[in-house]
């Protein structure tokens, strides 16, 4: 990220009002507190992608490369994730290793699900809507993932609709992502966006991306073409008082791009099995994701690391 851009994010978290470590249940690490009282710019990143994306070792070594990539460009990572019942913004080696051997028993954790697993003294791996939650709290105006949730496809029979929209309909942080993973309705996800008053841009492109592929076939509302316009525009719903998150959708590399074509048939035949097997909710999203890896021998989880 350019320098100026950059330093133009640390700024923004100036307008928010950073808890103390341990404030409100919130254990903050040493290295993220540090960093934002002094006005550094921090990322937020989620932890479900480590627990249910991936298999281990290869979700501690991805979760450690990501960190490392932030840091190689100026910022500090802060994964969230709620250990022992604690909610932890920043986890030190051991815990990032903890969770990614725990996998599938730390509980994939939305906003719903925050308090239950704070009262039960369990262990969640949060979504983009939990992130998005305890990375307001916090004061971090930032956030990087992978895809967001979306409208499931036949979601207008099922309403099954993740909270990853309506969370960023009500929470004041820039979500940079690879766009609405294609396994989901992408032309429904962007008009419930619109209802929810979210600002979306696609970065370098007027087409909305589909996390696997460069192209959706669905045009971006907005477009951004450099750091500084990203940095710009944050700042901009900052200080207009909007109380949205925003949604800045950065396609795939063009040569890592997973074929259209077989992506697509691979996800119909998760689709169709996971109907038959009533697989629904919240386990439906890593299901079809592990299936069409399966389908497409790994290509599209090459594609979701890159």
């Amino acid at each position: 990220m350019a320098s100026s851009a950059l330093s133009r994010i640390a700024n923004l978290q100036k307008h928010f009002n950073p808890t103390s470590k341990g404030e409100r249940g919130v254990k903050i690490s040493s290295e993220v507190a540090e960093a934002l009282a002094l006005g550094k710019a921090v990322v937020a990143l989620e932890s479900t992608i480590i627990s249910h994306g991936m298999p281990y070792p290869q979700n501690l070594e991805t979760a450690k490369e990501v960190e490392a990539i932030i840091r190689q460009n100026g910022a500090i990572p802060a994964t969230i994730a709620i250990l022992d019942g604690l909610p932890c913004v920043g986890l030190s080696v051991e815990e990032l290793e903890r969770l990614a051997i725990l996998g599938r028993k730390a509980q994939k954790t939305a906003r719903r699900d925050i308090a239950h697993v704070v009262a039960t003294g369990g262990n969640g791996a949060t979504t983009v809507s939990a992130t998005m939650f305890f990375a307001a709290k916090v004061g971090i105006a930032i956030f990087v993932t992978g895809g967001i949730g979306g409208v499931h496809r036949h979601g207008e029979s099922t309403l099954d609709i993740s909270s990853d929209l309506t969370e960023l309909g009500r929470t004041p942080v820039a979500v940079v992502s690879a766009g609405v993973k294609s396994i989901l309705d992408i032309p429904r996800t962007l008009e419930y966006l619109e209802t929810q008053g979210v600002c979306v841009a696609a970065y370098q492109t007027n087409e909305f991306p589909a996390f696997f592929t460069e192209k959706s076939g669905c045009k971006a509302p907005s477009r951004v073409d450099s750091p500084e316009d990203c940095a710009r525009l944050i700042d901009s719903s900052i200080n207009l008082g909007l109380t949205t998150g925003i949604l800045i959708a950065l396609p795939i590399p063009r040569e890592h791009s997973a074929s259209g074509n077989i992506i697509e048939s691979a996800i119909q035949k998760a689709l169709k099995e996971a109907r038959e097997q009533n697989v629904t909710g919240s386990a439906e999203t890593p299901f079809l994701l592990a299936r069409v890896s399966e389908l497409t021998g790994g290509t599209s989880l090459a594609s979701s690391i890159l």
